[in-house]
């Protein structure tokens, strides 16, 4: 049975091109999921919907996607990732334009339902792709260079996004997001290499009940799932805290907002990236969720502030929060072995979307407005932001303490123990 440092060499030039079109797919996910956050004061106007509607809007992306993810890991290790990825991805970019087509919000509710069905899958498929041509030793920067899609989608996506909505509407984002997921479709279909990962004896029953009946594999999705919650609870509603505490104006000032944090973080990425193959990667991931804790503790708490502070504060909390995703999710890769990874990563994303959707829904718990547009209820929701922090780094530490491997520098990387049968964890 290979173990979980198994993958598939690729010539320097191919994997780097594989790296880029994996991160251009990232990118339209991410954007697809972010681009509903600043679009949030404008959609709750149009369609007159309340915070909790609007949140249930963004949660069922993600709850969507836990379901099609929870079933894609019975047979996602069934297909080569090319193929996988390629027909998922088309849904996804049909199901993204139809968004900008909804005349109400129960429609576009429909629509990110199939938008996230797709989305989710195709994913973890870019994760397992990691997984399949990077050794362990440098999965670290290259889950940083694929995860570098989340400032790109800041600095570029995000504020020409708001742009157009403002221009035109809030239906030209998502057209914007079709478009792009068909270029990328069509530059995938050139780029991505045939990967021979299907599983020639998969049975998909024996499979899914070997992924989760593996301990090592529990504790690995208890740290997967917990480490979206922290923001998950948080980001539907700093867009419209911007606006509503803050005083920032929807067209101007919160899309160069959105500038500032993401050249912050395509500034951190790379330097967090090298990190996690040099430092020990529990210890770099409890730095950064200490950090992501202040900033929280403070931006919960913005009132009226000038541009320029609005800017750096939001600056300072995408760094720990963007950062943290690196050497988590490097432990997370590297706990699974390589005839699992497939569905295991399919298993794990929709727990990530389910939690992530979860967190939403509980934000609109929290938060409600009053009568002159304030949000309230902000501060209280930052302490529960805080709890999910620190669970998360408890589920490193124990995923840590159960295979040191997965958490160890580059210059110390060991084989992973031996396959053990799944018998023995039942």
């Amino acid at each position: 049975m290979p173990p979980s440092g198994h993958h598939h060499a690729l010539p320097p030039g191919t994997e780097r091109a594989t790296l880029l079109m994996l991160g251009a797919v990232q990118f339209t996910h991410i954007l697809d999921f972010m681009i509903m956050m600043p679009l949030g004061a404008q959609l709750m106007r149009v369609f007159n919907i309340t915070p909790s509607q609007f949140t249930q809007l963004v949660a069922c992306y993600g709850l969507a996607a836990a379901v099609s993810g929870f079933v894609g890991g019975f047979f996602m290790d069934r297909f080569d990732r090319k193929r996988a990825l390629l027909v998922l991805y088309a849904g996804f970019g049909i199901s993204t334009f139809a968004c900008g087509l909804a005349p109400t919000h129960h429609w576009l509710m429909v629509a990110r339902l199939a938008a996230g069905a797709f989305g989710g899958l195709a994913g973890s498929m870019v994760t397992a792709m990691i997984g399949d041509i990077i050794p362990p030793e440098r999965r670290g920067r290259a889950m940083a260079v694929v995860m570098g899609a989340f400032p790109v989608a800041s600095v570029l996506g995000v504020p020409v996004g708001l742009v157009l909505a403002g221009k035109y509407g809030w239906h030209a984002p998502f057209f914007m997001l079709g478009a792009c997921a068909g270029a990328n479709l069509l530059f995938g279909s050139l780029v991505l290499p045939h990967l021979r990962t299907a599983v020639a004896d998969h049975n998909p029953r024996r499979q899914m009940r070997e992924i989760l009946s593996h301990r090592l594999h529990l504790r690995a999705f208890a740290l997967g799932g917990v480490l979206v919650m922290g923001g998950g609870v948080l980001i539907p509603f700093i867009a419209p805290s911007f606006v509503a505490n803050v005083g920032l104006n929807e067209t101007f000032q919160l899309p160069l907002v959105y500038v500032a944090g993401g050249l912050a973080t395509m500034i951190s990425m790379p330097l967090v990236g090298w990190l996690s193959d040099r430092v020990d990667r529990l210890w770099l991931f409890t730095w950064l969720s200490a950090a992501a804790i202040v900033v929280v503790l403070v931006i919960v708490r913005l009132g009226p502030s000038s541009f320029g502070f609005a800017a750096l504060m939001m600056a300072l909390f995408m760094v720990p929060m963007s950062g943290r995703f690196a050497p988590a999710m490097t432990m997370v890769t590297n706990a699974v072995e390589s005839r699992y990874r497939g569905g295991f990563m399919s298993v794990n994303s929709a727990l990530q979307q389910a939690t992530s959707g979860l967190a939403n829904v509980l934000a609109g718990f929290f938060v409600t407005r009053d009568p002159a547009g304030h949000l309230l209820g902000y501060p209280v929701l930052g302490y529960v932001s805080v709890a999910f922090f620190v669970l998360a780094v408890l589920c490193a530490i124990g995923l840590r303490n159960a295979a040191p491997h997965v958490a160890t520098p580059a210059k110390k990387d060991v084989p992973p123990p031996p396959h053990v049968e799944v018998e023995a964890f039942t």
